[in-house]
């Protein structure tokens, strides 16, 4: 899992409609379309932070906004993974970078003591390496999101923002693209030789 803060925006003039390009006969163009213009003025809404749940080999993902990025937020959408997602699961294994959030206490500070121990042995919480050079599948997700989906667009809420990432969910969910994974751990010894050094015990 990961985050990626966002500023809401408004627009303060509708944009201009983009102009379609001219067709000849057999298709070719003979004008070029132009895009749609977009003022440089805007309005600022304030700001939101786009959490992002993925499963790779499964094709799946998960992605929510939220006001606000505090403690609570965090254990409430670890526990929606459980309880709506991962039901019957018994340990979840989540790789997350370490962020002073993403930590079973929160579970303590958020709920019950029976159900905040409950979900501590659930999840089981792997941290990236803090200066290691290192691929995070969920932030290659938040690169498609804002590639495949918010792009240039001017969201003013919360709850725009989250209708526009429930469509991106679905589509991509429905068509289970995954990660074709590459980089063993025989690689990583070569190129990152001083995170995973030799082991002193081999086959």
């Amino acid at each position: 899992m990961d985050e990626k803060p966002v500023q809401l925006l408004d627009e303060i003039r509708a944009r201009v409609a983009a102009k379609p390009a001219v067709l000849g006969p057999d298709d070719e163009i003979l004008t070029p379309g132009k895009p749609k213009r977009i003022d440089s003025e805007y309005v600022r809404c304030g700001t939101s932070c786009i959490f992002m749940f993925t499963e790779p080999l499964g094709g799946w993902r998960h992605v929510v906004a939220l006001k606000s990025r505090k403690k609570e937020d965090y254990a409430v959408l670890m526990r929606e993974i459980r309880n709506e997602y991962f039901p019957n699961a018994e340990k979840i294994i989540i790789v997350s970078d370490n962020l002073n959030i993403h930590s079973k206490a929160t579970f303590y500070e958020a709920f019950p003591p029976k159900e905040a121990f409950g979900l501590s042995h659930i999840f089981d919480i792997h941290y990236t390496p803090v200066h290691g050079s290192w691929l995070n599948i969920a932030e290659s997700e938040l690169s498609s999101l804002s590639t495949q989906c918010l792009g240039d667009l001017r969201i003013k809420s919360v709850e725009e923002l989250n209708e526009a990432l429930r469509a991106w969910e679905s589509d991509r969910n429905n068509r289970q693209n995954g990660v074709n994974w590459q980089f063993t751990t025989e690689d990583a010894r070569i190129k990152l030789k001083r995170l995973y050094p030799t082991p002193i015990f081999s086959k």
